[in-house]
Order: structure tokens, then C-alpha cells, then sequence
């Protein structure tokens, strides 16, 4: 019992000046993070992203206002940064950046096998493709370059373009860790 009443003790020495503050605090981070938490569901990374996504612009927020070490700007430019990495992949940026690309038309036909049932029909009006392969030339030569000489001569290029927005979406979540786990301990005030 002394021991639990010496803790108090040198708690209320230390710490209980500023419970007032911690408190303001606390309510006021509960008040900020209610509508993420509220919405938050355990079932998909998608919601992993808007916490880190949210947790990264309250700190550059944070480091931008106060501004208390030399590089505070650019730390609160670097996760700002990581903020739009996030987006993007969140969104899937890169996996459907190709289709900007094409004009297609969809059309739902009936199934004569199954009465009640209908497919998806991809009509490809127009493509530009080659625009989209000149964007990004050194992700097509390693894409290309992954194919076998079958696929190379077929050379299809919407699944070029699929590939290589996987490949552009798996380069974004590495700079987003590498840019991470370069700089998130300094990232302090």
C-alpha cells in the first residue's frame, strides 16, 4: 500500500500539473478521430490506409504549424507525400490508370443458357494505349520484357497495360514504406 501511495505521490509532483491539458487532449482526439473510428470495419486493408492516411496528415499538420526543428517543412512535405502515395493506392490509381486510355462500351447481353441471367460485353471503341506505354517506359520494357516470346508475338496490349499498372501500383506501396521507413522517426516535434 505504501508503495501504491508513494506512485500517487510522485505522480501528482510529476504529472497532475498538467492532467487539465491531457484531458483538454484526450477529448479533443476523441472528437477529431470519432467519424474514422465510427466508420473503421476490420474486414479489409481499405480502412487501414484511412487511419494511417489520417494519422499522417494530423501529424504534418502538427509539424507544419509548430515548426519547432530545422527541417520541419520538409518532414511535413515528406508525409504529405506519403498522404497521396496512400491515396493512390487506396484507390487503386496505377490498376485503373490505362482504362483513361480507352473508349469502351459495355453492354449487358442475355445468356441464352440461363434465362434471367445476363454477361458483360466489352465493346473497345478506341484505344490510345501507346500513349499510355510512352508515360511509363521504363515500367513497359520490364513488363515487356517479363513476357514469354508466345505472349510477345500475340503482344495484347490491354494486358500490358493491366501488368504494367500492377507494376506501378506495387512500386507506389514500396516508395510509400521506403519513404517510411527512411524518415518516420524523425518525424517528431
Amino acid at each position: 500500500m505504501k508503495k501504491f501511495f508513494n506512485k500517487l505521490k510522485w505522480w501528482f509532483k510529476q504529472d497532475a500539473k498538467y492532467a487539465h491539458r491531457d484531458f483538454a487532449k484526450g477529448v479533443k482526439n476523441l472528437v477529431r478521430w470519432f467519424p474514422t473510428i465510427w466508420k473503421d470495419r476490420d474486414w479489409d486493408d481499405h480502412f487501414i490506409w484511412i487511419l494511417l492516411e489520417k494519422k499522417l496528415t494530423h501529424q504534418s499538420n502538427y509539424t507544419l504549424t509548430r515548426g519547432r526543428h530545422l527541417d520541419a517543412t520538409r518532414d511535413a512535405q515528406r508525409m504529405m507525400t506519403c498522404v497521396r502515395l496512400i491515396q493512390k493506392v487506396r484507390e487503386e490509381y496505377y490498376h485503373m490508370e490505362y482504362m483513361d486510355y480507352q473508349k469502351n462500351e459495355f453492354h449487358w447481353d442475355d445468356v441464352p443458357e440461363r434465362p434471367n441471367n445476363k454477361q458483360l460485353r466489352i465493346e473497345e471503341i478506341s484505344d490510345n494505349l501507346d500513349d499510355y506505354f510512352k508515360k511509363y517506359p521504363r515500367t513497359y520494357r520490364k513488363v515487356f520484357s517479363e513476357f514469354t516470346l508466345e505472349e510477345k508475338r500475340r503482344s495484347d496490349k490491354r494486358k500490358i497495360a493491366m501488368y504494367m499498372g500492377r507494376e506501378n501500383h506495387n512500386r507506389a506501396k514500396k516508395l510509400l514504406f521506403k519513404m517510411m521507413e527512411q524518415h518516420i522517426e524523425s518525424w517528431w516535434d
